[in-house]
């Protein structure tokens, strides 16, 4: 696969190496020029090229960026139609300087300025050394590290998970946009905690029972539902419910979960 490379830092060229590794094609690009990509370039070897922002969003059948969360908006709009853009940009107040979401997440607000483009949020929560040194391409792909991906469109999110197994990792659904790119966002339980694909599933469920039990009113005085009605709702067991509830909090869920 033809695969653009709008960033070139620790995430974009840790990206980089890995899709080439995998035998994909990349034009990798970044603010300063292609020819600044030149060393970069040699080591990752003939499956790649330096390129604009804009050439880059071209060749790409899939497009990754990551760039600081504050320039999103440079991102080529027209270049971009249609095609399947990859988010990895997440949001820091001390870099990004204050941003008004309103109600959005940090990602809505990438896919409503690329609105001709399909955005799918990933690559934003493992840290560049653990993607650079933990990929497992040999191994179970639930014994994998996981790699978050959020969306509204199944069938890009499908293809990114596809690029995600060719490098190494196995891809985690947190749902749409909406959810769960607020769930992947910094601060979030699952941000940087590195986690096989069976452990981020279990955690996400715990996640979304207490995320449950705090809209239902469970955590109210006085309580408003039940644990057994609870885990009705939940299609659990009381007994995964409870174990659900202590892995979580509501504190956790209040903090990261509410509208900006």
């Amino acid at each position: 696969m033809n695969i653009g490379i709008i960033g070139s830092g620790a995430i974009g060229g840790t990206a980089a190496r890995h899709f080439t590794d995998a035998g994909h094609e990349i034009t990798i690009s970044n603010s300063r020029g292609p020819e600044s990509l030149t060393d970069l370039v040699e080591e990752l070897g003939p499956n790649a090229q330096a390129g604009t922002p804009a050439e880059a969003a071209t060749f790409g059948d899939v497009v990754l960026e990551a760039i600081p969360y504050h320039a999103y908006e440079a991102l080529p709009v027209d270049k971009l139609a249609d095609t399947i853009v990859i988010s990895a940009a997440n949001y820091y107040v001390g870099r990004d300087g204050i941003l008004s979401f309103d109600g959005r997440t940090q990602t809505e607000l990438v896919a409503a300025h690329l609105s001709e483009s399909t955005v799918i949020k990933a690559f934003n929560t493992m840290g560049a050394r653990t993607l650079r040194e933990e990929s497992r391409p040999e191994a179970d792909p639930d014994d994998r590290l996981a790699l978050f991906v959020a969306g509204d469109d199944p069938e890009a999110k499908g293809v990114v998970g596809d690029l995600i197994d060719d490098i190494g990792f196995t891809a985690v659904d947190t749902g749409p946009l909406a959810e769960g790119g607020r769930l992947q966002e910094p601060g979030s339980p699952i941000y940087t905690e590195p986690m096989t694909a069976g452990e981020a599933r279990s955690a996400l469920a715990a996640f979304r029972t207490v995320v449950v039990a705090r809209d239902r009113g469970y955590y109210a005085t006085p309580r408003e539902i039940t644990t057994a009605e609870l885990a009705e709702n939940r299609d659990l067991t009381e007994q995964t419910t409870l174990e659900h509830l202590r892995r979580g909090t509501r504190g956790l869920v209040d903090q990261y979960l509410q509208d900006p």
